[in-house]
C-alpha cells in the first residue's frame, strides 16, 4: 500500500497549528474538493477523502499525540483508517464542519452556534412607498400613510395561548427549537441540525390557541403613520421609522418601516444629484440687444440680465438655487439654465419686410420681394 502523505502537509498547516487553524484549513479544502461541486472528478474526491482523514486525526488530541510520535503507523492494525470508508470520525468535530459546508453549498444557512433557537429575534422590516411632488423632495414635507400593523393581542398578551392556559415545552426538541438528524453519505454518517418542524423553532407548543388572534399573539389593525420627508431626498431613497415593522419573537424588538420616496416628474425642472436644470426661451431681439428676463426657479421667479449678443444654448448658473444637501441643509446645489433663442415660425408681410431691411443693414445681400402670382389664362380646362 502506498505511503500516506503527512497529515500536516495535506492540510497545509504547521505542526504547531491550533484547533482553529486546523478547522479553517480543512473547511477550505472540503469546500474546494467536495464531490457535489466536482461531479465525476475522481482526483477531487480522493483529495476530499485525504483531507477529511487528516483532519479527523489532527483534531483529536489523543490521536494527534499518537500521530506526532508514530506517524500514520500508529493506526495500522488497530481498526483505524485502512481506507476512507472505514475511518472513525467520532473523535472530531465533523458534524459542525459538514453542516457548514452543506449550508454554503446548498444555501441551507445552518447556524454554527449550538445556542437555543428560542432566544429573542428581531422582527422583519416592512417596505412601502409614497409619491411626492418635485417641490416636496426639494424642501421636505410631512406626509401620512396608513398600513396594516400587528399589535400585541390584548387577550393573550402575545403568548398565542388561550386565556388561563400557557404554551408547553415541545416534546420533539425538548424546548431547544432544533433537532439533530443523521445524514448518510459516501464517507459515512454525518449529523446535522435543523429547525424543529413541530414548534417551528420556538421550543413551545400551543395546545389551546387564543380565539382572538388564532394563536399568533398579534391582532392586525389599520394604523396611520406620520412620515417626515427630509429636504433634498431623491427618487428611490427611503425614510426609516424605527420600531414600526414586524414584531419580534420571544421578546425581540420590532423591525423598522422603510418608506421609499417616489418623486413625480416636473414639467420644467430636471434634477441630477443637488443640481437643477431647465431651458428658457428668449426672443431674437433680446438675444441681440440684451436686457432683463424672468427665470422660474424652485424658489420662485428671479430676474436675470441677458448680455447683448447672447447665442443660443448659452448656459447660465444660478448659484444656490438647486437642491439642499441631505447631509447639510444649509448647503444647496445650483440651478443651470440653458438660454435658447426662439425663432418665430409665422410672420406677416410687415414683419418679413422689417427682417429684410435688418438683413440689408447688417451687410447681407438684399432679398427680393416675393412677386405676386400671375393669374392663369382661362382655357377650356379651367374657369
Amino acid at each position: 500500500m502506498a505511503e500516506k502523505r503527512d497529515y500536516y502537509e495535506v492540510l497545509g498547516v504547521s505542526k504547531d497549528a491550533d484547533d482553529a487553524e486546523l478547522k479553517k484549513a480543512y473547511r477550505a479544502l472540503a469546500k474546494k474538493y467536495h464531490p457535489d461541486t466536482n461531479s465525476g472528478d475522481a482526483t477531487a474526491a480522493e483529495k476530499f477523502k485525504e483531507a477529511s482523514e487528516a483532519y479527523s486525526v489532527l483534531s483529536d488530541p489523543d490521536k494527534r499525540r499518537q500521530y506526532d510520535q508514530f506517524g500514520s503507523a500508529a493506526f495500522d492494525g488497530s481498526g483505524g483508517p485502512g481506507g476512507f470508508g472505514g475511518f472513525d470520525f467520532n473523535g472530531a468535530d465533523m458534524g459542525d464542519i459538514f453542516g457548514d459546508i452543506f449550508g454554503d453549498l446548498f444555501g441551507g444557512g445552518r447556524s454554527r452556534s449550538s445556542a437555543r433557537y428560542t432566544g429573542p429575534q428581531r422582527g422583519a422590516n416592512i417596505r412601502t412607498s409614497i409619491r411626492i411632488t418635485f417641490e416636496d423632495a426639494i424642501f421636505g414635507c410631512e406626509k401620512e400613510i396608513e398600513l396594516n400593523f400587528k399589535e400585541e393581542c390584548a387577550s393573550c398578551h402575545g403568548s398565542g395561548a388561550k386565556a388561563g392556559t400557557s404554551p408547553v415545552t415541545c416534546s420533539k426538541c425538548n424546548g431547544k427549537g432544533k433537532v439533530m438528524y443523521t445524514q448518510q453519505s459516501f464517507f459515512g454518517q454525518v449529523q446535522n441540525v435543523q429547525t424543529c418542524p413541530d414548534c417551528g423553532g420556538t421550543g413551545q407548543i400551543i395546545k389551546e390557541k387564543c380565539p382572538d388572534c388564532y394563536g399568533t399573539g398579534y391582532i392586525t389593525k389599520r394604523k396611520k403613520f406620520k412620515i417626515t420627508i427630509p429636504a433634498g431626498i431623491d427618487n428611490g431613497q427611503s425614510v426609516r421609522l424605527a420600531g414600526a415593522g414586524e414584531p419580534g419573537t420571544n421578546g425581540g424588538e420590532r423591525g423598522d418601516l422603510l418608506v421609499e420616496a417616489v418623486v413625480s416628474s416636473h414639467p420644467i425642472f430636471k434634477r441630477q444629484d443637488t443640481s437643477i436644470f431647465s431651458t428658457v426661451p428668449i426672443s431674437f431681439v433680446k438675444a441681440a440687444l440684451g436686457g432683463p428676463i424672468r427665470i422660474k426657479t424652485v424658489d420662485g421667479e428671479v430676474e436675470y440680465e441677458v448680455k447683448p449678443g447672447t447665442q443660443t444654448d448659452t448656459k447660465v448658473r444660478l448659484k444656490g438655487k438647486g437642491v439642499p444637501s441631505l447631509r447639510n441643509r444649509s448647503v444647496r446645489g445650483d440651478h443651470y439654465v440653458t438660454l435658447v433663442v426662439s425663432v418665430p415660425d409665422r410672420l406677416n408681410e410687415s414683419q418679413k419686410e422689417a427682417l429684410r431691411k435688418f438683413d440689408e443693414a447688417m451687410g447681407g445681400a438684399p432679398v427680393e420681394k416675393e412677386k405676386p402670382e400671375k393669374p392663369k389664362k382661362k382655357g377650356i380646362f379651367n374657369k
